[in-house]
Order: C-alpha cells, then sequence, then structure tokens
C-alpha cells in the first residue's frame, strides 16, 4: 500500500507528481492540464458545500481510488474537490471528523485494528460488520460497497533468497530472519496489527533493530540489499517488477483488509448521486486489476489521471454493454 503517490491535493489529483522522496520530475500531460483546468472552473462556480471533497491517503493506490471516485463524480456531474496523498490512516480518519473530507478508501482491517483498536480479528465479515455498525453509530460514516479486492500486507524478501533457500511461508523464514535485517514503514512498527504483533504470532527475530522507512523507499532498499525484509502489500505493482517474492502468512497473523470507500452521512444526504456513484463501483476492481493500474503509475511512471481516465472508460462502455443486453432481453421478452 505504500508506494509513491501524486500530491493530487495540491495539483489537480494525478497532475505534476511529487512522491514521497520528492519532485518525481514528472511534467503533466496536457490532456491531463485541460482536464484540470476544467474541473477547476466547475468547482470555482460552485460553493465549496456543493462540492464533494474526495481524499486518499500517501501511496499510490490510495491516490489511485481516490482520483477514481472522483473522475467519476465528475463525469456524472457533480463537482470535486480533491485533497489526495494526505497521509496515514489517522490523518484520513480526522479529517472526516472534521468534516475536511467527505469520501476516502479505507480497508476494513486497517480501521478495525488501527482506527477502533481491537482485538485481532479474522474473519472478514464479523470484520466488516463491526466497521458498518461502530463508524454509523459514533460518527455517522457508512461504509458502502466493496471495490472487489483485499490488499493484505504482504512480508517481502528478495526472490533470489526465497530461491536459493527454498522459501515460501512465514513460518519456513523464521528459522533464517536472526540474520535478516528489517525495513518497515512507521505506521506499520507501531500498530496493532503490525510489527509487535508479528513477532509474537510467528516467534519472529530480525537482526538488529528495524529501520522505519517512508513507504515509498522500502521496496528498493529491499531490491538493493540494504534490508532483508520488508512488509509491502499484496497488490503492489513493484512486487514482480523488482523481483521480491511475498511471503505466504500461512499462520493467518494479518485480518482481512477489503477495499471499500468510507462516505460521510452528511455528504450522502447533501448529493444522492455520490451513493449511487459508490455503489456502481462495487466490485469493479479486482486484485489483479488493482495490482495492474499500481504498475502503470509505479514502474512505467504513467500519469495517475490518465491511467485513471482509462480505466474508467472501459468500466462505462462495460456498464453500456450490460444495459444494452439487458434492453435486448427485455425486448425478447416482451415480443414472445
Amino acid at each position: 500500500m505504500w508506494g509513491r503517490g501524486c500530491r493530487g491535493g495540491e495539483g489537480c489529483g494525478g497532475g505534476a507528481a511529487v512522491s514521497e522522496v520528492g519532485w518525481t520530475g514528472r511534467l503533466p500531460s496536457l490532456r491531463s492540464m485541460r482536464r484540470c483546468l476544467l474541473a477547476g472552473a466547475v468547482v470555482l462556480a460552485c460553493s465549496p458545500r456543493e462540492a464533494v471533497v474526495v481524499g486518499s491517503k500517501n501511496f499510490t493506490e490510495s491516490v489511485i481510488l481516490g482520483e477514481i471516485i472522483a473522475q467519476e463524480l465528475e463525469y456524472r456531474g457533480l463537482p470535486v474537490v480533491r485533497k489526495l496523498n494526505l497521509g496515514g490512516s489517522f490523518v484520513c480518519h480526522h479529517a472526516m471528523l472534521a468534516g475536511d473530507l467527505d469520501v476516502y478508501v479505507e480497508y476494513t482491517g486497517t480501521a478495525y485494528s488501527a482506527i477502533l483498536e481491537l482485538p485481532q480479528e479474522r474473519d472478514p465479515q464479523r470484520v466488516r460488520a463491526v466497521v458498518d455498525s461502530v463508524y454509523a453509530a459514533q460518527w455517522d460514516l457508512e461504509w458502502t460497497e466493496p471495490l472487489g479486492f483485499e490488499n493484505t500486507f504482504a512480508m517481502l524478501i528478495r526472490g533470489e533468497t526465497a530461491r536459493r533457500l527454498g522459501l515460501t511461508k512465514m513460518s519456513e523464514a523464521v528459522p533464517h530472519a536472526a540474520e535478516w535485517r528489517g525495513g518497515f514503514g512507521y505506521e506499520f512498527l507501531g500498530r496493532q496489527d503490525g510489527y509487535p504483533g508479528l513477532l509474537d504470532w510467528y516467534g519472529l527475530k530480525l537482526r538488529g533493530t528495524p529501520a522505519g522507512m517512508e513507504p515509498g523507499l522500502m521496496y528498493r532498499a529491499l531490491a538493493d540489499g540494504t534490508v532483508d525484509i520488508v512488509a509491502g502489500n499484496s497488490t503492489d505493482g513493484q512486487i514482480a517488477a523488482l523481483d521480491l517474492f511475498h511471503l505466504e502468512d500461512d499462520l493467518r497473523y494479518f485480518p482481512p483488509y477489503e477495499a471499500a470507500p468510507v462516505v460521510r452521512g452528511a455528504a450522502v444526504e447533501r448529493h444522492e448521486l455520490l451513493r449511487e456513484v459508490l455503489r456502481d463501483l462495487g466490485g469493479t476492481i479486482t486484485a489483479d486489476r488493482m495490482r495492474r493500474l499500481n504498475y502503470l503509475v509505479d514502474v512505467e511512471r504513467r500519469d495517475v489521471w490518465e491511467v485513471v481516465g482509462e480505466f474508467l472508460d472501459g468500466l462505462r462502455k462495460g456498464w453500456e454493454r450490460t444495459a444494452a443486453a439487458g434492453r435486448r432481453e427485455e425486448g425478447g421478452g416482451r415480443s414472445r
């Protein structure tokens, strides 16, 4: 989940990309600039209260998902203010409570373990039921339809190491880990469902104190040998590109991390179309499709706005074909 992300909230959601380590050197395309100016004109013509404020966390996947929501809302005529690449889960959650965001994509396991600080739970249905009820009762926040994939933590080692030692599972790696240096995101190091619990669950012991790293640096640090194991994410496009290996969580330490938009009840009351858009996006993104979108941005260095635009163009064509087939079926039924 922690890759390079464009700073959409400070620009145009997919324009000039700024990574967690600074300016990437990529200028926005002319197409993105035109669309950005058009979107900005729409927002300026509306009061802030009329616009839907779409946020995201500070990694590539979250920025992509936020941009998907933003572009589909704009396509259907709702003005949007982007506040993408804000920060971690806690930053986005508090922005929702303060009314500074209307919607962003969260992961059920993160909400359950990190936001609600509840003990580990590995039943996906139970986790979803709890976050649904608590978020609604305490904060008037609604979890909408799941997008269609999970993005769990992925314990990664170099592919060469996995092949040389014949490793496929976390439990198999434990005897070797005492010689490994760890590198983890700052949030993972302190989370209840992160590093401390992982050590206890697997009886894991690493060499020395693990390095705290910005998410965007971890994969490269692993690939170049600076560290030997990191906690990445299962849908990250850089895993295959850098020949990294995802160790199976065979003892099922990590909870389910189902991706779904969280929306403020007040925003849904203001904009009935908002719920319709989020409902339509439900179930449209498989893990393979998300991995591909991440790959296009992180590895091929494509513009976020353009990658999302192409994805939504294909999605809308699919919706149109489905609707047309339904009309034909209805027409055939009447003729009979």
